[in-house]
């Protein structure tokens, strides 16, 4: 095979992973996770895409020698599933898909060449109602171990931390995803108006071992640990914008910990970019002032004037009452602090980020 025709090759490939850098052109679906109408030096226009499937997410440029796939990636919503074409290219030491077609599969169609097992994601089906664009979440968390039954190596250094702190050594059991583990996911519709259908609070919880889950509220849905956070990167893979208050402090860490623990992928980077305000918003980096007074959740709602979360249960009353059986007051209590956080998002919304360029 020579040159050209080496270049005019088209290799239909599987998934996004499958793909790798080559001359021939690649022809992938995948779901269109987010758009960005950007300006060369020169002024000429080109488009930043993200294409995501269960296997892999990637970057995607589209210049304006391809104004047919920069149109209907624009027409597009996120979410679609897409047909493209194009180079994948190394950039930066990361993959990167130059785009020469692109057109919207339609709901309807089903091409012989599409396998929607690469983009349906099975922990879906006992949350897809929540699928949101901007999902607002929190989460609680209790000791899942037993000290006196760790290796006396890490008991030594368990102590060690605690004493450290000068907190007691469940406390920090219960804040380390190394010997904690998640009991309550609360998840919430930021752009839903205030007191419609839409603004619920839904939240997965984890039972305690013999605990008897019929009769449970139409908000709370239990599962196993592992099906909760396959259940929240699923939600988050559909979301543009992910809402946290100190999520980049606690939450997000402890969850992609757990997540490495339970081999689950951790399909959505939350981490990277401290100060981006999508995939991951972290409220508290938005608004706090960097050591400069008190910046807790129940502080910030009051000087916003916002409900505070905190009532008859505060972080330190979780563990406890976990171990009393207590797992639907400790939902309640998580699902006050998300509505709180979706609370605070909607005022920053309106009135700072719809200012910013970057978040536009």
């Amino acid at each position: 095979m020579n040159n050209d025709e080496q270049k005019l090759r088209i290799v239909q490939a599987t998934n996004l992973a499958e793909m790798g850098a080559a001359e021939h052109e690649w022809d992938v679906y995948a779901q269109l996770r987010s758009v960005k109408q950007l300006q060369t030096k020169n002024g000429k226009p080109y488009l930043v895409i993200e294409l995501a499937d269960l296997h892999a997410v990637i970057e995607g440029k589209i210049w304006d020698n391809a104004p047919q796939a920069m149109q209907s990636a624009i027409d597009a919503a996120v979410g679609d599933v897409v047909k493209v074409r194009g180079r994948v290219k190394m950039w930066n030491e990361q993959a990167q898909m130059v785009i020469e077609r692109l057109r919207v599969v339609p709901p309807n169609e089903n091409p012989e060449d599409f396998d929607p097992d690469q983009l349906t994601d099975p922990a879906l089906r006992d949350v897809e109602d929540l699928i949101c664009r901007t999902l607002v979440f929190d989460i609680e968390t209790v000791p899942a171990l037993d000290s006196r039954e760790l290796p006396s190596t890490v008991a030594v250094a368990l102590s060690d931390n605690a004493a450290k702190k000068e907190m007691d050594t469940a406390a920090v059991m219960g804040m380390s995803p190394f010997f904690g583990k998640v009991v309550s996911l609360a998840i919430g519709d930021g752009d839903a108006e205030p007191g419609s259908d839409a603004d619920q609070v839904t939240v997965l919880a984890v039972p305690p071992e013999g605990f008897d889950t019929s009769g449970a509220p139409p908000w709370l849905r239990y599962m196993s640990e592992p099906d909760l956070l396959r259940a929240f990167w699923a939600l988050c893979s559909k979301a543009e914008c992910v809402v946290s208050y100190n999520g980049r402090g606690f939450d997000v860490p402890f969850v992609v910990a757990r997540s490495l623990i339970h081999e689950i992928p951790a399909r959505v980077d939350l981490v990277s970019g401290k100060w981006s305000l999508r995939p991951h918003l972290d409220l508290f980096e938005l608004v706090t002032q960097r050591g400069r007074g008190p910046s807790k959740l129940d502080v910030v709602c009051w000087a916003l004037g916002i409900e505070s979360p905190k009532g008859v249960m505060d972080g330190s009353m979780v563990a406890p009452a976990y171990a009393a059986g207590e797992i639907e007051k400790i939902a309640e209590y998580n699902a006050h602090d998300v509505r709180a956080t979706s609370a605070v998002y909607r005022k920053c919304r309106d009135l700072i980020l719809r200012y910013r360029s970057d978040w536009k």
